[in-house]
């Protein structure tokens, strides 16, 4: 008898009015044990992450799996972490039913059952031996420091107290065995330690599978319309957008009148549509959040079409002066480069780009760097890399450049020239120059690289607000619009990432739509022979397109 077999034909659930009814899977429930069943035919340790809207039963199959697995094996162990003590009482009581409704010839004798524990033994000890133990977060009750679990439920995440703390000691306690299963479950509560868990997942950072369920995958959520009723245009839109139908929309805004008195963001925390927008930003965000929630459903699918780098040689031939040559695209799943859109030569005259680029301060900041489009704006590739030495990044760049036509280069200088020198001694004849005063002379003086100071960061952070603004599609790259809904008016008085987030594609984005306007911005002639023979120095190593790193749906 499979999982599923075993849950739905001996396990009793009770209903929302009451009733005692059998356990049938709704489609939620079928997503994520999909997803189980996917790890464990891999042979791999089970270890899922689900975000989910309220009351879709995700703890109510996590536990049938598990109690399934603890009263059918010897000598197994499980450990149920709730958020606070209600929740932890519910959770024993869903036990409690799934054991009493047990057919006879399928119920394990008990040795103990009470609100914290339930072990399946007999009084000679030569039973099961397995047990179930319910521990409520943040009740110290010395959770995680002793014991071996090889089944670990984590419910309701983002709202435990002392999060990962407690977290790190309880997981210790599961061995890396392919028979091992751990479940974190939680509506979202904001930009937490639950969250960046979950943006680890999705960006396959972990071994955790992201599953998400929107609102309107639960058949139930729905609602007569009456007589009377009218669609608005921003309902409208989230129809169009999700293709649901005019009952799902009544159910909708019943909620969101009657739950959440008419708080629309609310709702999306709690029933989210998409998981950027369960996740809404605490603070006063910079960007208009519905836009940048909006474009990230529009690219739900979209891939690039190569990720990889660049490879090349390089002679160093004094110390002012080296020369790059042979450069070849080599495709790699986890390289720095995503690549959306190629260089266009249209007619004989080639496309202008520009590219911005912002070095690693301090910390756990990335090296980036955005391409644009700059006839368009359009956002056409993308670097980011945590790790480089700052002449390896400006060699990325330099090939990048040439490769986007020669694309002009402004990169930050505010933490480090030496990517910017790199590039003057590697020649690359189109850096983004700036004006300013020498502190002897006085006099203006033309520098490279862009230099953000209290003056020029406001300036290019509501240039790229006012771009996006007017026409959210220039923007490609889900990572930046991520950063974007994170990128808030802080208490400093200054606008940049929350606690803990970055804002390193953000800054690069602005830099290159306000160094741009130092480029070209129309169609450049070139003969065509001259092109060609250019780009045919480059080597592709082309490949099939790959996979974003998006939540998983099986």
């Amino acid at each position: 008898m499979t999982t599923k077999e075993y849950i739905e034909k001996l396990l009793k659930i009770r209903t929302k009015d009451g009733a005692i009814i059998p356990f049938k899977l709704n489609a939620p429930q079928m997503k994520l044990y999909d997803a189980i069943k996917q790890q464990a035919s891999e042979k791999k340790p089970i270890r899922i992450i689900v975000l989910k809207a309220r009351q879709m039963g995700f703890s109510t199959l996590t536990e049938a799996i598990i109690f399934k697995k603890c009263v059918t094996s010897k000598h197994t162990a499980a450990a149920i972490v709730a958020h606070e003590n209600i929740a932890t009482n519910n959770l024993f009581e869903m036990f409690k039913r799934y054991y009493n409704y047990l057919p006879k010839e399928f119920k394990p004798d008990t040795e103990k059952s009470n609100a914290k524990e339930l072990v399946f033994n007999n009084k000679e000890k030569s039973g099961l031996d397995s047990k179930i133990q319910l521990f409520t977060a943040g009740a110290r009750e010395g959770l995680g420091r002793s014991g071996t679990y090889n089944f670990i439920h984590i419910s309701e995440y983002a709202f435990w107290k002392e999060q990962k703390t407690t977290l790190t000691a309880l997981l210790q306690t599961v061995p890396d065995d392919p028979n091992s299963i751990i479940i974190m479950e939680s509506t979202a509560n904001g930009f937490d330690e639950f969250q960046e868990r979950w943006q680890k997942a999705v960006s396959g950072e972990s071994e955790y599978i992201p599953v998400f369920c929107a609102w309107w995958e639960m058949q139930e959520y729905r609602k007569e319309i009456p007589s009377d009723f009218k669609i608005t245009a921003a309902e409208q839109a989230i129809k169009d957008r999700f293709n649901l139908d005019d009952e799902q929309i009544f159910w909708r805004r019943c909620k969101i009148e009657t739950t959440f008195n008419g708080d629309e963001n609310q709702f999306k925390q709690e029933y989210p549509a998409s998981p950027e927008e369960a996740f809404i930003a605490t603070g006063s965000c910079v960007f208009n959040k519905d836009l940048v929630i909006n474009r990230l459903a529009e690219l739900r699918n979209n891939v690039p079409i190569r990720v990889g780098r660049f490879e090349y040689s390089k002679e160093i031939i004094s110390r002012e002066k080296s020369v790059i040559s042979n450069i070849k695209w080599i495709d790699d799943e986890y390289g720095e480069i995503a690549i959306y859109k190629e260089p266009e030569i249209i007619s004989g005259k080639k496309k202008p780009y520009a590219i911005g680029g912002d070095t690693a301060g301090e910390g756990s900041d990335y090296y980036t760097a955005k391409v644009i489009d700059n006839i368009t704006q359009e956002s056409v590739a993308t670097y980011r890399k945590q790790r480089i030495d700052d002449d390896l990044y400006a060699d990325q760049m330099y090939c990048l450049g040439k490769y986007y036509h020669n694309a002009i280069i402004g990169i930050e200088v505010n933490f480090s020239v030496a990517p910017t020198d790199e590039l003057e001694k590697l020649g690359y004849e189109n850096l983004y120059i700036r004006e300013q005063v020498d502190t002897i002379s006085k006099q203006l003086v033309r520098k490279y690289g862009f230099l953000t100071s209290t003056i020029t960061r406001p300036v290019i952070i509501a240039n790229y607000r006012a771009m996006f603004r007017e026409d959210p599609t220039i923007e490609t790259d889900k990572e930046t619009l991520r950063e974007m809904l994170t990128f808030v008016n802080r208490d400093d008085g200054k606008m940049g990432a929350m606690d803990t987030k970055h804002d390193d594609l953000v800054m690069a984005d602005c830099i290159a739509h306000f160094i741009g306007k130092q480029g070209e911005m129309t169609l450049i002639d070139v003969p065509v022979e001259e092109e060609k023979s250019f780009f045919d120095s480059f080597s592709h190593n082309k490949s099939d397109k790959v996979a974003d790193g998006g939540f998983i749906e099986w």
